[in-house]
């Protein structure tokens, strides 16, 4: 993390900037340090900075729209946005048997950010949904069932989309792994792409076994000029919009839609006057497809254009809890590029009337299963409003239906989602969230080999299945 700030500071033509660091925020790695914030403002000249520690749930977003937000109300005039991790470190110590520590600290952050709620609900850990991943797939059958496509056809898509986003790592300079991947390597399991539950396999999960780090550094216009910072350099946040409304995945309504994605993001393109049509970049967080599916949907961003800027959090990377930091950071270099073909053209007076537009990037963010979203804009000039600092909770909140989830039940459900959670190379259980008299839910699940693979073949959301009253489900004949 100190290297990555250190290169900031290169990067922004003025490396006096980082002893005068008013602010200094870090989101939770795997790592144990009890206030990195401060470690980091004494290595690089700024012991006096605020610090700020948020744990896992608090959305990445969160800490760099705080940071752009004090800097507007003219509470500070810089600020610092930094995070890191090494899983992999983590990975070949645990492979090579050696022990891997972390420095100790004996002072605490200035400010600890921490979510208000449980990010599960009981009952999808009753069930074996222990991992994001299988709730995930939960809601990628709802998607999928919505989007009327068949479970082949609907394997093939999420596979090409991903297969797309490995060409993009692969010129990523950034990127961990640089190197183009088949649609059909990614979409079948295989040895060194097992599935984990159905139907994503290891290579449509986000890859978090890497060492990365990304620094973010904030200042105002008054600032820059101060220090002699080249606008050349100078990228522009024009809004920060999240929603922090929690409901667990069981108790959503609606499976396959997002609300706070749309309200968040609607308002983030807003802020702007703009629809996601006029968006130069996008990226999407990619944890799982079905991030990346509602998102586009909720936005209404065209299909077929291209929705990330590094390739992705299972080629690019995606250090635990930090990848925004790291999608931010790509997004930046992008804008910076297309500002400088514009001067270019601009120099040679070209015709085209629409050559000094502005260049717009939309970064999105993603807590917890889907349950909190968040969005930053940025531009290569100002935006018409200044920043815009957005929290749409409320409104979410409204625009969300939930429903009561119960422990078991026995009688009739019909399948709004489904997996099958894989352990090692074999089929573990079948999970079903159903829907059940009363508008309530419930979860339950079966061992039998065949209802696995008929789940692995045909689509069954909207199925009726008899539930025993422990936890178990069978298919029906009524």
């Amino acid at each position: 993390m100190e290297a990555a700030v250190r290169k900031a500071g290169s990067d922004s033509g003025c490396s006096t900037l980082l002893p005068q660091i008013e602010h200094i925020a870090v989101p939770k790695g795997r790592w144990q340090y009890a206030d990195p914030a401060r470690a980091i403002g004494r290595a690089i000249g700024s012991p006096s900075a605020v610090t700020t520690l948020a744990t896992v749930g608090v959305l990445q977003q969160s800490l760099i729209g705080d940071a752009c937000r004090r800097i507007a109300e003219g509470e500070i005039e810089s600020a610092l946005v930094v995070g890191g991790d090494a899983g992999y470190r983590l990975l070949r110590a645990r492979l090579s048997g050696v022990d891997c520590s972390d420095s100790q600290q004996d002072t605490a952050p200035d400010i600890e950010l921490k979510p208000h709620e449980e990010l599960r609900h009981p009952s999808e850990l009753r069930v074996g949904l222990k991992m994001p991943v299988g709730l995930y797939a939960i809601m990628e059958s709802a998607f999928r069932a919505a989007s009327g496509l068949s479970v082949d056809a609907h394997r093939d898509r999420i596979a090409g989309l991903y297969s797309r986003f490995s060409e993009i790592a692969e010129a990523n300079p950034h990127a961990w792994r640089r190197h183009a991947i088949s649609a059909k390597e990614i979409r079948d399991a295989s040895d060194r792409n097992p599935m984990q539950a159905f139907p994503y396999t290891k290579l449509l999960c986000s890859s978090w076994n890497v060492d990365q780090a990304a620094a973010l550094l904030f200042c105002s216009i008054g600032k820059a000029h101060a220090l002699g910072i080249p606008e050349h350099r100078w990228i522009y946040p024009v809004a920060s919009t999240e929603s922090n409304n929690m409901v667990p995945v069981s108790a959503r309504a609606q499976l396959h839609r997002c609300p706070g994605a749309w309200i968040a993001g609607s308002a983030a393109l807003e802020a702007a006057g703009i629809t996601s049509a006029a968006l130069d970049h996008v990226e999407l967080y990619s944890c799982f497809p079905l991030a990346v599916e509602t998102y586009a949907a909720e936005l209404g961003i065209e299909t077929g254009r291209d929705l990330t800027v590094t390739g992705g959090m299972s080629f690019a990377g995606g250090p635990y809890n930090n990848y925004v930091l790291q999608s931010t950071c790509r997004m930046v270099e992008k804008l910076r590029e297309d500002r400088a073909r514009k001067q270019v053209a601009i120099k040679g007076t070209s015709d085209d009337t629409t050559i000094g537009r502005p260049h717009f990037g939309l970064v999105s963010s993603v807590s917890g299963v889907l349950t909190k979203q968040g969005f930053g804009l940025w531009s290569d000039v100002p935006g018409p409003e200044g920043f815009v600092f957005a929290d749409c909770s409320d409104a979410v909140k409204r625009a969300t239906e939930t429903r009561p989830v119960v422990e078991s039940y026995f009688g009739l459900g019909n399948i709004v989602g489904c997996t099958v959670l894989h352990e090692g190379t074999r089929p573990a259980h079948a999970v079903v969230l159903a829907e059940i008299e009363g508008g309530r839910r419930t979860l339950a699940t079966t061992h039998e080999a065949q209802v696995m693979a008929q789940f692995e073949r045909e689509e069954h959301c909207g199925t009726t299945v008899r539930l025993d009253g422990d936890g178990q489900f069978s298919f029906s004949d009524a």
